[in-house]
């Protein structure tokens, strides 16, 4: 049986959102694993307090990698599920042996532009077709990705001072909203 024919989607409208949910599956996947390999490797005086929050993002990670797969599936489509073929098209590269945190986190940033932009684009799409669920889905993402923004006053104490990467990535990157990896991390001006 056809899952639109049920839903009342058109199906020229779904197929990019399909298309852009696969791009954003593949990664996601990618991302997760940057994230297990940044729990395994960082290192420094910040160690305990990032160890445990790469934990919280890529235990998160995971659970937005089934939500989108399930979406797919939903849509009639197959999510793909190789890690050979995400790693085809991902716009995120494979990071392996990063140990400072301050690589890390410019890292993480950069991975969040790029999926925070993808979601926006398929939301567009999704919203376009009618697609509620989709739209659901997608503004929970940005919504769990955009909770914990910084302001420029309660910014994380890596160090003595900030890495210039993030300093370059706040100022270029203005009007998004900064990742809930935040959490737990020291900041500055007794910010939680």
């Amino acid at each position: 049986m056809n899952v639109l024919s049920i839903t009342g989607l058109d199906a020229n409208q779904v197929a990019p959102i399909v298309k852009g949910l696969q791009q954003l599956l593949a990664d996601f996947q990618v991302y997760y694993a940057n994230l297990r390999g940044y729990h395994w490797h960082v290192r420094g005086p910040q160690f305990f307090t990032l160890h445990s929050q790469f934990e919280k993002m890529y235990d998160e990670a995971a659970e937005s990698v089934d939500e989108i797969a399930e979406r797919i599936l939903q849509l009639g489509a197959t999510p793909e599920n190789r890690f050979s073929e995400y790693l085809k098209v991902s716009q995120l590269k494979e990071q392996t042996n990063v140990s400072a945190a301050s690589d890390i986190i410019s890292a993480i940033l950069e991975s969040l532009r790029v999926l925070i932009a993808q979601e926006r684009a398929v939301l567009a799409l999704a919203d376009e077709a009618g697609d509620t669920a989709t739209s659901d889905l997608l503004s929970d993402l940005l919504d769990g990705q955009e909770k914990d923004r910084l302001d420029g006053s309660c910014l994380p104490r890596l160090s003595t001072s900030l890495p210039r990467a993030y300093l370059i990535y706040t100022t270029s990157y203005p009007a998004v909203s900064h990742p809930p990896y935040i959490r737990g991390v020291e900041t500055a001006g007794g910010c939680s």
